[in-house]
């Protein structure tokens, strides 16, 4: 009899995306898939929340989604990154996570800082700033990031970190929507 997850003997290995982009998640199904996967990410997998990691900046900032695709068509949220600014020209981004079948990749979180970086450089950032846990400290410093000051959040270590606008050139294309909020 062939056993259906084993059809040749050994597991079939999940389809990955080698080609995620990233956007501004404009539509309900990556909305909903967005704070899906933030949840999974910081409530169930790191336990920094219970539930939800839903806060007050949730009410304006913009929600970026890393998306792979089948057959052309976008399939799937496997990453997610929000942005927001506070006061003029000062942007902050964070709750940045990547599904876990894609985290050895490194595309995924690559594609979320270039397109969280770059849309706020368009919406008139002069400053980027990140709080990052500790153990990411590294993999943003190589995305042209530098730290700033060493931070406790939810009793887990992070780093402050600054962007080096230079390294983003402003997005093209965001819809007036995105730059009315």
């Amino acid at each position: 009899m062939l056993d259906a997850a084993n059809p040749w003997g050994r597991r079939v290995r999940p389809y990955i995306c080698r080609h995620v982009r990233a956007e501004l998640a404009r539509e309900d199904w990556q909305r909903q898939a967005y704070f899906r996967l933030r949840a999974l990410i910081f409530a169930e997998e790191q336990g920094l929340f219970y539930g939800s990691d839903v806060d007050a900046h949730d009410a304006y900032s913009l929600p970026i989604v890393a998306l792979s695709s089948a057959f052309g068509m976008d399939d799937e949220v496997v990453g997610v990154v929000r942005i927001y600014s506070e006061e003029p020209q000062i942007w902050y981004g964070g709750r940045l996570g990547v599904a876990a079948a894609y985290r050895t990749q490194g595309s995924v979180g690559t594609a979320l800082i270039e397109c969280a970086v770059s849309s706020a450089h368009a919406l008139g950032a002069r400053r980027f700033f990140a709080t990052v846990q500790d153990r990411n400290v590294r993999y943003f410093e190589r995305r042209h990031f530098h730290a700033l000051r060493a931070l406790e959040i939810l009793g887990h270590p992070h780093q402050l970190m600054e962007a080096d606008l230079a390294h983003f050139p402003p997005a093209r294309g965001l819809s007036a929507a995105a730059r009315a909020a």
